[in-house]
């Protein structure tokens, strides 16, 4: 099907200009000014509206199990599309006993596909370390994956990675070109701070953030990096939070080291003051690593604009209030029962948007550069995450002066509550295509359930470019 946008101002990471797109089939075709019609089986009218790449989400969840709570599946997708959101990439643990392809395989065929409303791609989690797993790492770049997941948090659960699996997998995914990306918090320094609060009574979802302070992330992203530079190759630190980690990066990157990063929406719009909000509501905001007080906000957005971190992402956990995260907070319990995580994957770029391009915290370009274009660049989604000629037709019209408000009301993830309830929006995502196909008009989902197809990803990607 052909279809023209017309009179758009196209936002790219570099630049913007009015433009007309021509989308033929599953690309975009021609962009240009006073494109013909002729031969378009629609036409739409972008006049006064933004039309910018898809977002690309690189960090959210789909399959998380934390203490027996499961977050919602990939039947609830159609809030990324909503949102603006045409691309996913979700982490999968590998399955005690198999390997991590066969772990990836098993899952794609039974959760994902004929389910997903948008595309989607994956990053193995690799839980176990054992010589057999680690030979087969190249492998994952040959099927697709050319990026990979340990987690330095979560003393005593079965996918906690120790320095010895980290150096493993770094020096075994260079030679295939994997991006080694890592959950940086000293698992150590956790479990001994979440023992003593306990032991002491403070159990409420505000010790959360008092059992994983600054010091306990910091520590870890400067020992993740040192690993790194032993094996001489790129890392990724997934969600940064604070001051610690950004300079630990910085240093890094001003003496040659590639230590890449990104952060999530909360960490920009929240502090650490939600989580003691009273009736036990702080819980729905218990997430790791843990919110901060505001004045690591700053540096964050500045590390943003810096390009020390280059990403924004959502670490979407659709996990509901009343029976996953309230009972967290029930009789005997503690925060360290509270399931991490927030559903959040709907709002991430209208949230951005209000509150980093509206206020100037963030220009246009840069919001498509995190949101988009570098995510792609990340995963190796080589044909997303801009507005160019031959790249998939993943486009969002953006209509700049919707107002709203942001709510549970309105969301499609599948859970009984959101982190945004009551927030201001400015904006919105008013027709989204995903490879030429239109899964969202006037801010409704229009799409079908399986429109999502599955996307490889190239080996060497951001991380490896200046290597």
């Amino acid at each position: 099907m052909k279809i023209l946008i017309k009179n758009g101002t196209v936002l790219t990471a570099e630049s913007e200009y009015i433009a007309d797109v021509l989308v033929d089939g599953e690309r975009i075709a021609a962009i240009g000014m006073n494109l013909s019609d002729t031969g378009a089986e629609r036409v739409i009218d972008a006049a006064g509206k933004y039309v910018m790449p898809g977002g690309i989400d690189q960090h959210v969840h789909y399959s998380f199990v934390y203490k027996g709570s499961k977050v919602r599946g990939f039947e609830t997708t159609d809030a990324c599309a909503v949102g603006g959101t045409t691309t996913v990439v979700e982490f999968v643990n590998q399955v005690k006993g198999k390997g991590l392809l066969e772990s990836l395989e098993e899952y794609k065929r039974t959760d994902a596909e004929g389910i997903a409303m948008v595309d989607y791609a994956f990053h193995p989690v690799m839980t176990d370390a054992r010589p057999e797993v680690v030979e087969e790492i190249p492998k994952l770049a040959e099927a697709g994956y050319p990026t990979m997941k340990l987690f330095m948090a979560y003393k005593g659960q079965f996918f906690h990675a120790d320095d010895e699996a980290i150096l493993k997998a770094l020096i075994k995914g260079k030679e295939a070109g994997i991006t080694v990306m890592v959950h940086a918090e000293n698992g150590d320094m956790v479990d001994y701070l979440t023992k003593k609060l306990i032991s002491e009574g403070k159990t409420g979802a505000y010790y959360h953030a008092a059992s994983r302070p600054p010091i306990v992330e910091g520590e870890a992203t400067s020992r993740a990096i040192y690993l790194a530079e032993l094996a001489e190759a790129p890392i990724y630190i997934v969600h940064v939070t604070c001051k610690d980690a950004i300079k630990a990066i910085k240093e890094a990157q001003q003496r040659g080291v590639p230590v890449y990063g990104e952060t999530c929406a909360h960490y920009l719009l929240f502090d650490e003051s939600v989580l003691d909000l009273p009736d036990e509501e702080g819980a729905k905001f218990v997430c790791s690593p843990a919110l901060r007080t505001r004045d690591h906000q700053q540096p964050l957005w500045d590390a943003l604009n810096n390009g020390w971190l280059n990403a924004i992402s959502s670490d979407h956990c659709g996990f509901d209030w009343e029976y996953q995260k309230h009972l967290g907070m029930g009789e005997g319990c503690s925060f360290a029962d509270i399931p991490n995580g927030a559903p959040s994957v709907q709002n991430r770029m209208n949230a951005i948007w209000t509150y980093g391009v509206c206020t100037g915290k963030l220009s246009k370009q840069k919001f498509v550069e995190v949101m988009s274009t570098n995510p792609a660049k990340n995963n190796g989604l080589t044909s997303k995450g801009s507005i160019t000629v031959g790249y998939d037709a993943d486009i969002v019209i953006f209509d700049p002066d919707y107002r709203g408000i942001m709510g549970v009301d309105s969301c499609l993830e599948g859970v009984d509550y959101s982190i945004y309830e009551g927030m201001e929006q400015k904006g919105r995502p008013e027709t989204v295509l995903l490879r030429g196909k239109v899964i969202v008009e006037n801010g409704k989902y229009t799409g079908s359930k399986g429109d999502g197809h599955f996307v490889p990803g190239k080996s060497f990607g951001k991380a490896y470019e200046h290597l």
